[in-house]
């Protein structure tokens, strides 16, 4: 007990130094106090996680299709707002691409990016609601490792971005980050808008694409950082470099898993077509899911053929 007593006034002595080489300009913002509201917040996420399963597990799952609308491109307008932000004012503080140490000054373009690295950690809090829109729509495998990983870190160690480094070489990553999400939310914006709609969102996979590229980028561009000795908290460069590489094994996965991986059931498909013989649409074929689990509408389902002495049924096609 003596050693956890320690290590416990120890850690309190370390957090406590570390507040005076915080950035002064945000310590009275929302949320930038002190992590126990952050940590609280992610604390309840992940409690939901437990129990809205178990709430909903012999409940009616909710549509929640005009929130759905509402809330995607809601995002779509905050992730385009955030990109603008950071874009307009680095470009006005004159920032490099290469090697941009932190500005702790008053200057007004550099609490102008400081607060759009803050509305980028906010955005990353309301993202929860991804996945409590996936469970009250008992979209339950959709909240895989990935996406819970994804979300809680994203938000909890942004705080730490913020508390410490709002500005310099943060603004990269958060402007090319907040760009894709522009993209994401609109697809998913656009798939709860309905079948009229959904069957010209072939594109998912390349959102997948664009996130994996963004992690290599982000990187490269840490490495290239860390190269030419830039005057940024080095252990922050190394994490980073840590924290993408997970992200690439986890989005590598997901994309092999998803649009790579040859499945029975596709191989099975890939013979009867190959056979002369219409194949019914299903989960793996034709029908694919959006993000937020809305149901995209594929290509039509045939019924099977008779026998090849009989005469072909006539109908209509049926849609999945």
């Amino acid at each position: 007990m003596e050693i956890v007593k320690h290590l416990i006034n120890d850690t309190i002595e370390f957090y406590k130094w570390t507040l005076t080489i915080a950035d002064k300009r945000v310590e009275k913002w929302p949320l930038m106090d002190n992590p126990l509201p952050t940590l609280a917040i992610s604390s309840s996420y992940l409690l939901f996680l437990w129990l809205g399963p178990k709430y909903m597990k012999n409940r009616e799952s909710f549509q929640l299709r005009k929130t759905l609308i509402v809330y995607n491109f809601s995002m779509v307008f905050l992730n385009f707002f955030i990109f603008k932000e950071l874009f307009m004012a680095a470009r006005a503080a004159q920032y490099s691409y290469i090697c941009q140490p932190v500005d702790y000054s008053d200057d007004p373009n550099e609490v102008r990016v400081a607060g759009a690295l803050w509305w980028y950690f906010i955005s990353k809090g309301i993202e929860y609601l991804d996945t409590v829109f996936f469970i009250l729509r008992k979209k339950f495998n959709q909240v895989t490792f990935l996406h819970v990983y994804h979300h809680c870190t994203m938000f909890t160690l942004w705080w730490i971005g913020i508390k410490w480094v709002a500005g310099g070489q943060s603004f990269f990553g958060a402007h090319m980050n907040a760009l894709i999400h522009v993209l994401m939310y609109l697809y998913y914006g656009l798939a709860s808008c309905g079948p009229k709609i959904q069957k010209y969102l072939w594109w998912k996979k390349y959102l997948t694409i664009i996130q994996m590229v963004q992690f290599h980028v982000t990187i490269g561009h840490t490495a290239l950082s860390l190269y030419v000795n830039c005057d940024f908290p080095h252990w922050m460069h190394y994490s980073l470099i840590c924290y993408a590489i997970t992200f690439i094994v986890l989005f590598g996965n997901f994309y092999y898993q998803t649009y790579r991986r040859q499945h029975p059931a596709r191989r099975d498909a890939a013979s009867s077509s190959k056979a002369g013989k219409a194949v019914p649409n299903g989960n793996l074929n034709g029908l694919s899911r959006a993000a937020n689990g809305a149901p995209l509408m594929g290509s039509k389902e045939e019924k099977p053929q008779e026998n090849s002495g009989r005469r072909k049924r006539k109908g209509r096609a049926k849609r999945d």
